[in-house]
């Protein structure tokens, strides 16, 4: 875990004023995305990852957010929330997310559990769905997605529930978010983090640090620093 620790320092140390985001050594980007949400996100491979691993930065109006790890199947297996200060890695998958058998098979359902030593273990419970629809979005082609998510904290209670619809690429093996709902017992927060532009090397706006699209739009009042978006949306 040390170079990915490593690889975090970097990347939050990043400033905000760069107008292009700088890969750790040993890392490669090859996709920008500018969301309707007010984030741009920066997907990219690194030496150390195995396997077909990828791994997905974002950044907001206030600088870096997030970073999260997946597998070649889209498999989510780890994140660090970096507003909240905490960090997830998978721990077991009784029913593993796999985004080939989705695709093959038009729906995937996952039942796995998460470990951190700020917030402790979880459980995220669901399934992703294909709706049928084929979406192009500035020249990308996208499957579209519904999905269904349970929460529970390590009692085994339910700690929140999600659900919405989002979006597939089957070129790049990987979830694109889209408008999901985060329910819990007395609160209610909806988001939509649609793609509007791809962006690729060599292309104006490729890595840059700026967020373009739905900036200064009021947030509901929602904890969402302890959502972790890299189940549903890695």
């Amino acid at each position: 875990m040390m170079k990915t620790a490593t690889t975090i320092a970097v990347l939050a140390a990043s400033p905000l004023a760069a107008q292009q985001f700088s890969m750790p050594a040993g890392c490669e980007a090859y996709l920008t995305i500018q969301s309707q949400s007010c984030s741009v996100s920066h997907y990219f491979r690194c030496e150390e990852d195995l396997n077909g691993e990828q791994r997905r930065a974002t950044l907001d109006e206030e600088g870096m957010s997030y970073i999260g790890r997946i597998s070649a199947q889209a498999e989510w297996l780890e994140s660090f929330h970096l507003r909240s200060g905490h960090t997830e890695r998978l721990s077991d998958a009784a029913d593993p997310m796999n985004i080939i058998e989705l695709i093959e098979n038009g729906v995937d359902t996952w039942d796995f559990v998460t470990e951190s030593a700020e917030i402790g273990d979880s459980r995220y419970e669901g399934m992703d769905r294909l709706t049928g629809e084929t979406i192009v979005i500035d020249g990308v082609t996208l499957l579209g997605t519904e999905y269904a998510l349970t929460s529970y904290d390590s009692a085994g209670n339910v700690a929140w529930r999600s659900e919405g619809r989002e979006y597939v690429s089957d070129e790049w093996n990987m979830f694109i978010g889209g408008e999901s709902s985060y329910i819990t017992s007395d609160d209610r927060f909806d988001s939509d983090d649609s793609p509007v532009e791809f962006i690729f090397p060599d292309e104006p706006g490729f890595l840059s640090t700026n967020p373009k699209f739905g900036c200064g739009v009021e947030m509901s009042s929602f904890d969402v620093s302890i959502l972790p978006t890299s189940p549903i949306q890695n």
